[in-house]
């Protein structure tokens, strides 16, 4: 087997265990997956805690639909709401409630402590945690402020 198809195999697998361990915290504590609390997090990065619909789905990697999916779980809890553009009927935005940035406080706190216990001394030190940093945000992969 190839050195690359070795890495890239073992990246796919890491990022399995990674959504595993934050789905169960984030369902466990708060009734939400990681892919919920993702897109939380991308609308309130957006000016307003709102974007249109699109435009969260270039954020996310996501289709149209599959954003609309995802959204339907959240705005049926309360946690974001759909709202119309009032100059274009097709134009929908998706935005933040204010349940859903109370919820966004107590999830990153719990997201935070999820990834510290993962990065955690002797086995990770700083200068590592930010060397993956780097090298994932090459293959694309984008964090917090999603650069």
């Amino acid at each position: 087997m190839s050195d690359t198809l070795d890495a890239a195999l073992r990246l796919v697998r890491a990022q399995a265990a990674l959504v595993r361990r934050f789905d169960a915290r984030l369902s466990g504590l708060h009734g939400v997956s990681l892919a919920d609390f993702t897109v939380l997090l991308r609308l309130s990065q957006a000016p307003g805690g709102r974007m249109r619909r699109i435009d969260l789905a270039e954020a996310l990697g996501l289709t149209a639909s599959g954003v609309t999916r995802g959204l339907a779980p959240l705005e049926r809890i309360g946690l974001v709401t759909r709202e119309a553009d009032a100059r274009d009927a097709r134009v929908a935005y998706a935005s933040l409630t204010t349940t859903g940035r109370r919820r966004l406080r107590e999830m990153l706190a719990t997201a935070e402590e999820t990834a510290a216990d993962l990065f955690t001394a002797p086995a990770w030190d700083a200068e590592d945690v930010t060397q993956l940093s780097c090298l994932l945000a090459r293959l694309g992969g984008t964090g917090l402020t999603g650069r």
